[in-house]
Order: C-alpha cells, then sequence, then structure tokens
C-alpha cells in the first residue's frame, strides 16, 4: 500500500509556505515587465557607447540589479524609465573608463542591421537610400557627444526633463542639444 501522505515530488509538493517564499513578489513581476519592455531600448541607447553587445547586457543586467535593490531598500522612485537610463548611462561610462579598448563602432552595428533587411526597393531607390543614411550615419557621429547623447534618449521617448537628469545637464542645455542636432539632421537629409 502506498502511503498518500508521502510528497514523492517535494519541489512540486512543497508546503504553502515554501511557496509562498519562492513566488514573485509584486515588484518583482513589475520588475520583470520593466525589464521585458526597456531591455531592447536600452540595448540601442548603449549602441552609441563603443562597447560589446555582451557588455551592454551586463550594463543592463547591472542597472536592473541596482534598481531592484534600491525597490528592496524601500526608496521611492518616481521615473523608473527615467532612472534605468540614467543607470545604465553612468555604467557604461564607468565600463568604458575601463576598458578604453577599440570596439566596434555603433554606426557599424546599424550598418550590419540594416544590411539584413530586404528593403524591397529598386536598385536606384535603394542606392538612393544608402547614401542618405550615410550621410545621417556622418552626420550623427559628427555631432558632440552630449548632443548625441540628447537625441538617442529622445528616440527613446524620453522626456527633455529625464534626458536632463540622465546626462546632468539644464531643461535648456537639453533643448538646445536636439534643436540643432535636427537642424543639422534635417539639412543632411534635404541634400
Amino acid at each position: 500500500m502506498v502511503d498518500s501522505s508521502s510528497k514523492p515530488y517535494p519541489l512540486l509538493n512543497s508546503d504553502r509556505e515554501q511557496s509562498e517564499r519562492t513566488a514573485p513578489s509584486a515588484a518583482e513581476r513589475e520588475l520583470s515587465e520593466l525589464f521585458d519592455e526597456l531591455r531592447i531600448p536600452l540595448l540601442r541607447y548603449l549602441l552609441g557607447f563603443p562597447l560589446p553587445p555582451h557588455d551592454s547586457e551586463d550594463v543592463i543586467q547591472e542597472a536592473f540589479l541596482s534598481l531592484f535593490q534600491q525597490m528592496r531598500r524601500g526608496s521611492s522612485i518616481q521615473s523608473p524609465r527615467g532612472w534605468l537610463f540614467r543607470a545604465v548611462h553612468h555604467l557604461a561610462l564607468k565600463r568604458r573608463l575601463r576598458s578604453r579598448k577599440d570596439l566596434e563602432s555603433a554606426a557599424t552595428l546599424l550598418t550590419a542591421e540594416t544590411s539584413l533587411v530586404d528593403s524591397g526597393l529598386n536598385p536606384e531607390d535603394e542606392l538612393l537610400f544608402h547614401r542618405t543614411r550615410a550621410r545621417l550615419d556622418a552626420v550623427v557621429r559628427a555631432l558632440p557627444e552630449q548632443h548625441r547623447w540628447c537625441l538617442y534618449l529622445r528616440a527613446e521617448g524620453l522626456r527633455y526633463r529625464e534626458i536632463g537628469e540622465i546626462l546632468n545637464i539644464s531643461l535648456g542645455a537639453v533643448c538646445g542639444c536636439l534643436q540643432r542636432s535636427l537642424a543639422l539632421i534635417s539639412r543632411a537629409v534635404q541634400r
């Protein structure tokens, strides 16, 4: 006779207390959803740093771990999205200062990404597209670093105030950087 009170699968038949300890908290679920939502935008933002993809992934994981630790301590974070972009920015700067290696640039990664996509254009239109894209890439690369960061963060949907907090610059400076950058880009496209 088999004893029905025995638990042949202790992990599946664990007691309620054990399952409560291993069940994700509301904060953990919220953080997981935030990770799913922001991982790709954060990776795109990190393309502006000369970091290899695996380092970018590490930076993002460090930022989320730091956010989780802040939440555990009970810190009130008004804008987790802005907080994460700021944390990723600072962690990437630290990593860049540590390594200082010549790595693939963001333009190379973007070029590789776009070359994999079949645009469906005829050869003339495709040539025109690639020339325009090359001019845009050159203009963006020629921008001062602060202007590029403002542009990247705005492209990710952050508000001017959040960009200013991340880069530690005034709201007026963010506005000026974006206006000058967009004017240069607009002229490059019109050529």
